[in-house]
């Protein structure tokens, strides 16, 4: 099993000996991979929908992994029981939507040791849900593919100390580590900002003088002094 740059990054994050869950796991490639090279002890792939279920009993099968791999169809953490993994990766979907999938059943949040997630959108959402719910992170990557750019990050329990709001939008510890991707990724938040802005200044001057305006052209102005700094 040869996997992309985005789900070889996330396996990287894998501590070796661990039980994992993937979640919304697709055709299960990640927790197939982390069997083979022997990362994993054993793996749960959870899916909510029917199709990628059966896609991924078929890839565990055709790879004799049916004694190692736990193929469950459930909603997210619905397929787990307090305790029984280790490690939860959650990749490919909303900030929002990881948030409540984590928020859905705290008592198998509670019981995990490590969370790999990878939003596909509200990043900064997902670090403060992180902060607010006493869960450090201990690891952020930056990873392109196929022309999209993905932020991958990892945490775990613990009290994090709190961090400048503009991080959440760029990620603490890649603005520690600035990454080579890092400009890039700054100059995407700074795009997506703009354009929001400026769809709101269409709306007259009742929207410009909003407490939402303000807070949007703030965080723009953030995030161009930061990247003036690279």
């Amino acid at each position: 099993m040869k996997l992309g740059q985005r789900l070889q990054t996330i396996a990287n994050m894998v501590p070796t000996g661990v039980t994992i869950a993937d979640i919304g796991t697709d055709h299960a490639y990640l927790p197939i991979y982390l069997m083979q090279q022997k990362i994993t002890a054993s793996a749960i792939a959870g899916d909510v929908h029917h199709g990628p279920y059966l896609s991924a009993q078929g890839a565990v099968a055709a790879y004799h992994l049916d004694h190692a791999i736990s193929v469950r169809q459930g909603n997210g953490l619905e397929v787990l029981r307090p305790g029984e993994a280790d490690v939860a990766v959650i990749a490919g979907m909303g900030g929002a939507n990881i948030i409540e999938i984590l928020s859905a059943r705290p008592e198998v949040t509670a019981t995990l040791k490590r969370l790999i997630l990878q939003p596909m959108i509200a990043a900064s959402l997902v670090r403060t849900w992180l902060y607010v719910n006493n869960w450090i992170i201990i690891d952020e990557q930056l990873v392109q593919e196929e022309g999209k750019l993905y932020q991958i990050i990892a945490a775990e329990p613990g009290e994090m100390q709190p961090v400048e709001p503009i991080l959440n939008e760029i990620g603490p510890l890649l603005w520690q580590t600035k990454p080579p991707l890092l400009k890039q990724h700054i100059q995407e938040l700074i795009d997506h900002l703009r354009n929001v802005v400026a769809a709101m200044a269409a709306g007259g001057s009742e929207v410009i003088n909003s407490e939402k305006y303000r807070e949007y052209t703030r965080r723009l102005n953030e995030l161009e002094d930061r990247i003036a700094c690279l």
